[in-house]
């Protein structure tokens, strides 16, 4: 790990999320000398803002050490994504306590940070959004209204729970597929070591004789006869299958800029899926569970379907994949697609708010024509009823 400022910040080596929150350390470090700066010029730091600066110094400094962490523990770090998770909630507490301290010239700006980040998060319709929008507009930058800073600052610490609650779901479903697939892979070994050790295990995945055919034998997956590497070989053949049906499903998969590896959890949750459901399938079939389908004559055969079997795993990770699909989408950010569009003006009914769209420039907003409605079957709506609506279905 090597660092190239005096605070230990901005890092020269590590993943591209250490890069990015590493980078934001930095910045709110940087906001945090200035603001003492400009108190200091300005005659001094109160007794409370003395406080307020501890703390966001010891945030600071929780945030780094999540993110630097034991060097021998990377891989689990990066799977689960807990160290990012604590170094965020570090990071968005310091930058509530620094809006507590910003200067007043600031303040105003800062406070639409906070009201964008409220949109993202909590929705227009909340009160603490539209309360804080309202004041904003009130206020001008060299004197913002009263109350501008607290209920700022109250309102951003809400959207970061928001965001903190988003980024857990998603880390918990990680860590959910994650322990899955481990006991999946521990099930599909075992299953292998069993039938390798016992005779009869092994013979469950034969199919007998045909007692009609002069000379027939009996059909294992490698041969006429029941061996140790069968399941074995068997579980390959399904693993195969899931890993080019789960090639195949990447051409839906989007990237996601947190540290949490969702698509490549169900990746390896396939694999294993894909080796029971082979060996699974197998038995079935030499149990004539399927009408018709009680006996392959070759091995060949027995592979072949083993490998259907594990493409068929693809319709059972599906539904995983869309939950992790849908966690990942919850998870708003600037241009994300359901981040509310934003408002160029306070929410008080106008155009800018979006409750009165304004008629197209080529017509009247009290012409006839936008009072006209058609009706569910495009037949025109009646007119005369109040507001000069029509049916207003």
């Amino acid at each position: 790990m090597v660092n190239v400022d005096g605070d230990g910040d901005v890092a020269v080596r590590g993943s591209s999320w250490y890069q990015r929150m590493s980078a934001h350390v930095a910045h709110l470090q940087g906001q945090l000398n200035k603001f003492v700066a400009l108190r200091v010029q300005a005659g001094g730091i109160s007794a409370a803002d003395e406080e307020i600066v501890a703390k966001v110094k010891a945030h600071l400094n929780a945030a780094r050490t999540a993110l630097q962490g034991p060097e021998g523990k990377k891989i689990r770090r990066r799977m689960s994504g807990a160290p990012a998770d604590r170094a965020l909630a570090n990071m968005h507490e310091a930058e509530v306590a620094l809006l507590r301290i910003a200067p007043k010239g600031e303040l105003r700006n800062k406070g639409f940070y906070a009201l964008s980040h409220a949109r993202l998060h909590l929705g227009r319709d909340e009160e603490l959004p539209r309360r804080l929008e309202a004041v904003l507009y009130r206020g001008t930058d060299a004197d913002p209204a009263p109350g501008t800073r607290e209920l700022a600052a109250i309102t951003l610490h809400a959207a970061y729970q928001a965001e903190e609650a988003e980024r857990a779901r998603v880390r918990s479903f990680t860590q959910m597929v994650v322990c899955a697939a481990g006991v999946m892979w521990v099930l599909a070994v075992a299953l292998g070591v069993w039938a390798a050790q016992n005779y009869h295990v092994a013979e469950i995945f034969c199919f007998p004789a045909d007692r009609e055919v002069k000379g027939s034998e009996r059909v294992c997956p490698l041969g006429n006869s029941a061996g140790s590497a069968d399941v074995f070989f068997l579980e390959f053949i399904g693993m195969l299958a899931a890993a080019i049906a789960g090639a195949v499903s990447l051409k839906d998969v989007r990237g996601t800029a947190g540290p949490y590896h969702v698509a490549t959890g169900l990746i390896i949750l396939r694999l294993p899926v894909g080796a029971l459901l082979a060996a699974g399938g197998i038995v079935l079939m030499s149990g004539e569970f399927f009408p018709g389908l009680t006996r392959l004559d070759t091995p060949t055969q027995v592979i072949a379907w083993g490998f259907a079997f594990g493409i068929l795993q693809e319709s059972v990770t599906r539904a995983v994949d869309r939950q992790g699909r849908s966690l990942l989408d919850n998870i708003k950010g600037p241009g994300s697609e359901s981040a509310p569009p934003s408002n160029s003006g306070p929410d008080t009914g106008g155009p800018a708010s979006g409750r009165g769209a304004a008629a197209p420039a080529d017509e009247p907003a009290d012409s006839p024509g936008s009072r006209f409605r058609r009706g569910r079957r495009g037949r025109p709506g009646r007119r005369g009823r109040p507001g000069g609506c029509g049916r207003c279905d």
